[in-house]
This record gives structure tokens, C-alpha cells and sequence, in this order.
């Protein structure tokens, strides 16, 4: 196989078109913390940072949940258990990843490049996490609320509330519909002695649970609007969260989970893209 055909595999192997779940919400961090338009330089390295970190995150993910997946019926597919990724071939790629988010890092300030170990210790713990407790989701989201708090570091050079309210939105919007996600292999979990919610609760204390975390995600998200009185259309847009959440909880009513990708894709993408959306119209709408 080809170098450029094993980057594609890599690359479908990581989902890398789902970096648009964390990278809006880092651009968020960075419009608030700027109290403007970042620079091209430091929007530029952020978005290094966060490629880095998260394709760091699902190749480790990966290496080290092979044979799991390949016990699994629904990963089975994927390519170490396939066969078509070498586990070295991935760890290149690992490197290279993490070696460009400590790069990033150093680029955007040094708060950043010495809090680059405790973002790859998060990373590294989530994907042992299944074996030994159910607050797997939780990790994850921790991993995930590290890209607004991340950026807001980047642009700030410290942390700040309004960040810390965003990522603690961030957490719980990621916890919550991880756990609506794993509802999938909730057979497979109990069988092999594996650890999730799902697994734990069923599928209608699942539901509930995320219906809970995601009711959490838009009180920090409205702290947030009241706290700092940000503009009209971060209103709008928290409004079309609320909306969007409580329309992917619609889709599963009852537990039918043959729309839960639609919930879990569609929906959670234009989550991210809205609020960003709607921070960054606030943020134009002011400095005219």
C-alpha cells in the first residue's frame, strides 16, 4: 500500500471529518477570549494544536483497543483489526501527531506547551477507561472541553471563567451523547466484562443520563450568556442548541436507536458549527 493510501486509511480509520465537534467550540474560546478576531498566527497554530491533539487521541484509541475491536461486530471492520494498518504504521502516525501539538503548543505560548503532558495523560487514560469504570464518557468529555480551554489559554495565556464555563458546556454535551453512542455495543460491553453507562444502567437509564448531561451542557452554555452578556445571536444560537439537543433525544424516544446516527452525527455537527457561528456574528456585529 501506497504512503497516500495508507494516510486515507489512517485518516477514515480516526474519523477525521469529526474534528468539527471540538474545533468549533475551540474557536469560540478564542473569538471570547480575544474579545475579537484572533490572529491568522495564533487561529492557525490553535488548529495545529487541536489536528495534533485529536488525531493523537483516536490513533492511541485505536492501537489500543485492536483486539477489543476486533471481538466486536460493529469494529470489526476497522483497519488494525482488518488488517490493512500495521499497529507500527499507526504509531508513526501517532508520533507525528503528538510531536505537532507540542509544537503548536510552544508556538502559541508557554502555559500551552507545559500543559501539553497533562492533555496527552487525558488522551492516554480515556482509551483504558472501558476496562475498569463507567465514567468513560466523563473522561472524554474532559478530553474534548480541553480544546475552548485550550484556546482560551492560547489567546489569554491563562485561564479565565468564561472558559472554564464553555469547557464545563463542552464536557457535558460530549458525555452525554458519547454515552447515547456506546447505547450500540451495550450487548457486547456486558458480555465481555467491558465498562460504560449502557452497559451499567440499561438503555433507559442511558437515556436519562444523557438527557441530564445534555440539560447541564445548556445551563453552562446560559451561565455563560448571563454571566458575561454576550450578544443577540450567541442567544439565537443557545436557543438552536436547546432546539437541536432536545430534538436528538426525540429521535431516540423510547429507545429506538435506528436513528442514532442521525442523532449523534448530524445533530452534534451543527451544535459545534452553530455556536461558533453565533459567537463569531456577535464578535463581527461589535466591531462595526
Amino acid at each position: 500500500m501506497s504512503l497516500y493510501a495508507r494516510v486515507r486509511v489512517f485518516l477514515e480509520m480516526i474519523k477525521f471529518s469529526h474534528t468539527i465537534f471540538a474545533l468549533p467550540f475551540a474557536f469560540t474560546a478564542a473569538l471570547l477570549a480575544a474579545r475579537g478576531l484572533p490572529t491568522l498566527s495564533q487561529a492557525g497554530w490553535i488548529v495545529c494544536a487541536m489536528v495534533g491533539a485529536r488525531t493523537a487521541a483516536m490513533g492511541l484509541n485505536r492501537v489500543i483497543d485492536a483486539e477489543i475491536d476486533g471481538r466486536n461486530p460493529r469494529t470489526a471492520g476497522r483497519a488494525i483489526p482488518a488488517g490493512l494498518l500495521g499497529r507500527g504504521a499507526v504509531l508513526v502516525f501517532i508520533a507525528l501527531s503528538v510531536l505537532l501539538m507540542i509544537f503548536a503548543g510552544n508556538m502559541l505560548n508557554p502555559l500551552c506547551l507545559y500543559l501539553s503532558p497533562v492533555a496527552l495523560g487525558f488522551i492516554l487514560l480515556y482509551s483504558y477507561c472501558k476496562r475498569f469504570t463507567a465514567l468513560a464518557h466523563v473522561v472524554l468529555g474532559i478530553c474534548l472541553a480541553g480544546a475552548p480551554l485550550g484556546a482560551w489559554i492560547a489567546i489569554r495565556g491563562e485561564a479565565g471563567l468564561p472558559a472554564y464555563l464553555l469547557a464545563l458546556a463542552v464536557l457535558f454535551w460530549v458525555a452525554g451523547f458519547d454515552i447515547l453512542y456506546a447505547l450500540q455495543d451495550l450487548d457486547f460491553d456486558r458480555q465481555s466484562g467491558l465498562h460504560s453507562i449502557p452497559a451499567k444502567l440499561g438503555v433507559a437509564g442511558s437515556l436519562w443520563t444523557a438527557r441530564a448531561f445534555h440539560l447541564a451542557a445548556c445551563g453552562f452554555l446560559a451561565a455563560l450568556y448571563l454571566a458575561f452578556h454576550l450578544g443577540p445571536f450567541f442567544l439565537a444560537g443557545l436557543i438552536a442548541t436547546c432546539g437541536m439537543l432536545l430534538y436528538e433525544h426525540l429521535l431516540l424516544r423510547g429507545g429506538n436507536l435506528d436513528r442514532l446516527d442521525a442523532a449523534f452525527f448530524n445533530m452534534n455537527g451543527y451544535i459545534s458549527v452553530t455556536l461558533f457561528l453565533a459567537t463569531l456574528f456577535d464578535t463581527l456585529k461589535g466591531a462595526t
